[in-house]
């Protein structure tokens, strides 16, 4: 075991001091360039399962809302799954900045193994999904159905992990533009796939719901496929034979990534439960209110992906300047990011104060009288959301921030805490003891992730005092 401090420039192997970090216009550069194409391809992600809820829906109503349901009970899981292997961009980001590269290749293994693991254990945990849905008040007809999806869609878990291991080794070397492309293949893979199994054209049988789950392994197994190939042929990256000697364990790598990875894993399972409860209130109130909800969210949703995609590139940044001891490095990488995604959320802050009939015509249609109570529920909706905008955007932004310093733990209590603790007992008490509906439930979501961005933006100003830029790494080679 080996220890690294980052009080100050260690030198580099040769013994001589390391370069001097690149200046703040440098960073704005190079951040720009790694967190464009995971921006477009989070957007692209979200296509993707928008044309599983699309097709559903020319299914019919009934299979529209057994799929919702399955997608909804499956996503908390995917996320806590991907949230632990996302642990080991930093690592694979750290080895990266300290030449490290072996590390690179027996952290790649060890994400492999934990992908295998955890999605063992989630397929056990929702493989009987029907008795769940049956106790928790739903119909025969969607528990059934919803589990057909299930059965099926569950078994892509596995290539999703895998292709996020190999998308991290390619984001941790500045290659992003390659994930673009495999994501939106994707895109066109899925469509046709759902075209001819869920409807039964050019031959093959109609299998509804079954047919929109096979269709999902599928594509992730495809985009798992046609990244194991470019890494395993490209000059650059096949010199890690990432391949070679898979059945190796590397016990403290594994326990590594369990360590970084779980606390993400929860806190993003805690911040989707937060809207999941959110939206059950908002049930509470009526149909108009949960539509427009519906709608409010899905705005926010799109507009989120912006700063995802440059949380995900601030982890890399900072990770690799923590691995070259660089502590200006650092202060760059984190602040340039910070700034990046709060930046661009005021522009939408400001698009869904001054306009927001124009985001929300694509949801309803203006012009129908039944409309119109949604319609101004959505836009008060909005409003709020305009606020909700900005510190959304900093809060996940920092806290890809501090996973770059494998900063994950104390994240996750604040995040808890802000979350259910502040936020959710604030959305009810505004919109139901206050009388303030809808909109007191936004102002709760808002005040949550307020308190955690906040903490967040602290911790990392406060990073050196905290300690958290001394770390242990686990053993090289």
């Amino acid at each position: 075991m080996s220890t690294g401090l980052i009080a100050g420039r260690a030198p580099g192997a040769s013994g001589q001091p390391l370069p001097p970090s690149i200046g703040w216009t440098g960073e704005v550069k190079a951040s720009f360039r790694l967190a464009w194409p995971l921006v477009v391809a989070q957007v692209a992600q979200m296509a993707l399962y928008t044309t599983d809820v699309i097709m559903m829906g020319w299914l019919g109503p009934k299979f529209l809302a057994a799929g919702t349901l399955a997608t909804s009970f499956m996503s908390p899981f995917l996320l806590f799954g991907i949230g632990i292997i996302s642990a080991v961009a930093p690592m694979m980001a750290q080895a990266i900045g300290g030449s490290d590269f072996k590390s690179v290749r027996r952290t790649t293994r060890q994400g492999f193994w934990v992908s295998v693991v955890v999605t063992a254990v989630l397929i056990t945990v929702i493989w009987n999904a029907e008795a769940l849905f049956l106790f928790l008040g739903q119909t025969e007809q969607n528990a059934a159905l919803a589990e057909g999806y299930i059965r099926f869609a569950v078994w892509s878990f596995l290539p999703a992990f895998l292709f996020l291991v190999l998308r991290c080794l390619l984001s941790a070397h500045g290659k992003t533009t390659i994930i673009l492309n495999i994501t939106i293949i994707g895109i066109f893979v899925n469509a046709i796939c759902n075209y001819a199994l869920m409807f039964g054209h050019w031959g093959f049988p109609r299998l509804e719901l079954a047919g929109a789950g096979i269709s999902t392994t599928f594509v992730n197994s495809v985009m798992f496929l046609l990244t194991l190939g470019y890494i395993m042929t490209h000059k650059r990256y096949k010199r890690y034979a990432i391949l070679v000697r898979l059945w190796k364990p590397d016990w403290a790598r594994f326990k590594e990534i369990f360590r970084i990875g779980l606390p993400i894993g929860c806190t993003l399972t805690a911040e989707t439960g937060l809207f999941a409860a959110a939206t059950i209130l908002m049930g509470w109130l009526g149909t108009n209110e949960l539509a427009a909800h519906a709608i409010a969210l899905q705005c926010a949703s799109i507009a989120f992906m912006v700063p995802l995609g440059i949380s995900q590139a601030a982890t890399i940044r900072v990770g690799l300047a923590l691995g070259k001891n660089d502590p200006e490095g650092i202060k760059k990488a984190g602040w340039v990011s910070i700034i990046m995604g709060t930046g661009f959320m005021i522009t939408t802050c400001l698009a869904f104060w001054l306009i927001p009939t124009f985001f929300i015509g694509f949801y309803l249609d203006l012009d129908v009288p039944e409309n119109q109570v949604s319609l101004g529920l959505a836009i008060s909706y909005l409003a709020v959301a305009a606020l909700f905008q900005l510190v959304d955007g900093c809060q996940v932004v920092a806290a890809g921030v501090l996973r770059g310093l494998s900063d994950t733990k104390v994240p996750m209590i604040w995040a808890i805490v802000g979350y259910w603790v502040l936020g959710l007992p604030i959305s009810y008490y505004c919109g139901f003891v206050l009388g303030g509906g809808g909109t007191g439930i936004w102002l709760g979501l808002a005040a949550g992730l307020a308190f955690v961005s906040v903490v967040f933006v602290i911790r990392f100003a406060w990073r050196e005092r905290l300690g958290l830029m001394n770390y242990k790494s686990i053993e090289r080679g």
